[in-house]
C-alpha cells in the first residue's frame, strides 16, 4: 500500500525498532521474536518461489495486543532470515483498526493474502463486541514479489455472512481445490457455539457459502484459525477452540489448539471424530500449516498463549513472544505425529553424547537441541533449565516448572511407552518431542542461564545433545540487529 496512512505508520514502526532496548537477556537463538513490541499468530505461511514466507501478528507500539499490523521474515534455509517492513497496515476503512489473522495462496505468479479487517464501531449504542458494533471484513491482497502488497479488496462483509453468526467471523485459509478454491472462516454462532463456514470460489473474488462444519455437541464458543489438509489420505480439520472447559489431563489451557478427523466431504455431509490437541505445554496457540515444495506440510504455532496470567518478563524490554519451530507433519492411525524441521540440524555445533545408567549431567548448557533414546524403563527424569522437569511415569508424561515458569506449574498427557524425547532449549523456551512427536511440550520459562543445565535419570539410555547456533537475521527494514 503506499497511502500517507500506510507511510506514516511504517515509519514510526521504523523509527520505534531503532531505538528499542538491546537487552538480550531472554532473547531467542533460534525462534523468531518481534524486534519489538507484541507478536501472536503466524499469518501467510507459504513458499513462493524459494522463498519461506512467514508473516505474525505484530503490535510495534506495546507489549500487549494493539493495532496489529503483519510482520514478515523470509528464508530459504531456515538459517538465515530477511526482516522485511510490514506486509500489511491498518490503512483503509475495513481494516482501521487491525489486520487481523489470514492465510497465503501463490497463484498465476502472484501472491495473494487473504485477511480479516478489523473495525470497531464503539459509537454504535448496541456496541457488544459481540453481536453489534464490530465488523470482520474478509479481505485480500496481492503482491508479485512476496514483499510489497496492494488491491486491497473486500469479498466478505458481516452481512455477507449466515444471519445467525455474530461479529465475530475470522481469520480465512484459502487453498485451491481442483479448479475451484476453498476458504474457511472461524466463526462464533449467537447461541454461543462455535463453528467454521466453508466457502467457494471460481475466481478468487466472488465467493458462496458452500456448508458449515461444527462438533455433534457443542465444543466452545468460538472456533478460531480454521485450517483443512490432508495426510497421507486423511483428511483433517485444524482449529483453536475458545470456551472449552478442563477435563481430567485435558484442556488446561485457557484455549486450546487441535484438530479432528473429518469423515466425509467437507462441501457436504461429514462427521468430526474426536478433537485432538496439537500440544500439552503451556504456550502453543493459533497454529497454521503449508505445503512447500518437497510436498511437505509444515506447521508453525504462536508460542503464547491470548488472555492468561502467565508471566513474560521480556515485556520489561519492549518485547513479546515469540513463534515455534517449524514442524513438519505426518500422520499415523488418525493421529498427528509433530517432526521438528529437519533443517534446524543445520543449526548444531558442539556434540555431548554418551550412556546414561542411573544419572547424568551436562553443566553451563543453556542452548541446545537433546535427543534422548530409552531402553526398557520404568521410569525417567530429565531435568532442564534451573527447575523444569520432564518425567515419565505410571503411564504419564509430565512437565513441571518451578519459579522459572512465572506461574506455569505442570501439565501432562498420558503415554503408553517412552521411547524417545527430543529437547530444543533456547534462551527462554522449551519444546519438547516425545516419541517422534506423538505428544508435544511447548513452553515458555525463564532460567538463569549461568546455572542451566541438563540432566537425564534413567536406568538405561543413550544420549546426544547439541549446542546450537543462532539463525541469523538480515534486517531490511529497520536496519537493527538482533
Amino acid at each position: 500500500m503506499s497511502n500517507v496512512r500506510t507511510i506514516n505508520l511504517k515509519n514510526a514502526c521504523k523509527a520505534l525498532e531503532r531505538s528499542a532496548d538491546q537487552e538480550r537477556q531472554w532473547r531467542p537463538a533460534f525462534h523468531l521474536a518481534p524486534m519489538t513490541g507484541w507478536l501472536n499468530d503466524p499469518n501467510g505461511l507459504c513458499q513462493y518461489g524459494t522463498t519461506h514466507h512467514i508473516f505474525f501478528q505484530y503490535s510495534p507500539f506495546d507489549t500487549k495486543p494493539g493495532l496489529n499490523y503483519w510482520g514478515h521474515y523470509s528464508t530459504e534455509d531456515f538459517v538465515t532470515y530477511q526482516y522485511h517492513e510490514p506486509g500489511l497496515c491498518s490503512d483503509e476503512k475495513f481494516d482501521c483498526h487491525g489486520v487481523y489473522s489470514g492465510s497465503a495462496l501463490e497463484q498465476e505468479e502472484k501472491l495473494y493474502l487473504f485477511y480479516t479487517g478489523n473495525v470497531l464501531q464503539r459509537d454504535d449504542p448496541d456496541y457488544d463486541y459481540i453481536t453489534a458494533g464490530r465488523e470482520h471484513n474478509t479481505i485480500r491482497a496481492e503482491s508479485t514479489d512476496g514483499i510489497h502488497f496492494e488491491k486491497k479488496t473486500v469479498l466478505l462483509y458481516n452481512r455477507d455472512y449466515p444471519e445467525d453468526v455474530t461479529c465475530h467471523v475470522r481469520d480465512p485459509k484459502v487453498w485451491k481445490d481442483g479448479d475451484s478454491y476453498t476458504m474457511v472462516l472461524g466463526s462464533r454462532r449467537k447461541d454461543d457455539v462455535g463453528e467454521i463456514l466453508v466457502y467457494r470460489s471460481d475466481d478468487l473474488t466472488q465467493w458462496k457459502l458452500a456448508n458449515r462444519v461444527t462438533s455433534d455437541t457443542p465444543f466452545g464458543f468460538m472456533w478460531e484459525c480454521p485450517d483443512c489438509f490432508i495426510l497421507d489420505g486423511v483428511q483433517f480439520l485444524s482449529f483453536s477452540p475458545q470456551g472449552v472447559a478442563a477435563q481430567d489431563w485435558k484442556y488446561h489451557n485457557i484455549y486450546q489448539s487441535g484438530y479432528c478427523r473429518l469423515d466425509g466431504d467437507l462441501y457436504g455431509t461429514n462427521r468430526l471424530d474426536a478433537f485432538q490437541e496439537f500440544d500439552h505445554g503451556f504456550d502453543f496457540y493459533a497454529p497454521q500449516t503449508y505445503l512447500d515444495k518437497q510436498g511437505r506440510r509444515i506447521l508453525i504455532g504462536w508460542m503464547g498463549m491470548p488472555d492468561c496470567d502467565y508471566g513474560y518478563p521480556e515485556r520489561e524490554y519492549g518485547w513479546a513472544n515469540m513463534l515455534t519451530i517449524p514442524r513438519v507433519l505426518h500422520q499415523r492411525d488418525g493421529k498427528i505425529l509433530q517432526e521438528p524441521l529437519p533443517e534446524l540440524r543445520q543449526l548444531r555445533g558442539r556434540m555431548r553424547c554418551g550412556h546414561v545408567s542411573g544419572e547424568t549431567t551436562w553443566e553451563k548448557l543453556s542452548v541446545y537441541e537433546a535427543d534422548i533414546l530409552f531402553t526398557e524403563i520404568d521410569s525417567a527424569e530429565v531435568c532442564f533449565g534451573t527447575d523444569g522437569v520432564i518425567s515419565w511415569k505410571d503411564g504419564f508424561l509430565t512437565l513441571t516448572l518451578g519459579e522459572s515458569g512465572y506461574n506455569r506449574p505442570m501439565r501432562q498427557v498420558p503415554l503408553e511407552k517412552l521411547r524417545r524425547l527430543q529437547l530444543f532449549c533456547d534462551a527462554s523456551s522449551i519444546e519438547i518431542f516425545a516419541n517422534d512427536g506423538e505428544a508435544v511440550f511447548t513452553s515458555r520459562f525463564y532460567a538463569n542461564a549461568a546455572k542451566s543445565k541438563l540432566t537425564i535419570l534413567a536406568e538405561h539410555a543413550e544420549a546426544a545433545v547439541w549446542e546450537l547456533n543462532s539463525i541469523r537475521i538480515q534486517n531490511l527494514f529497520s536496519g537493527r540487529k538482533l
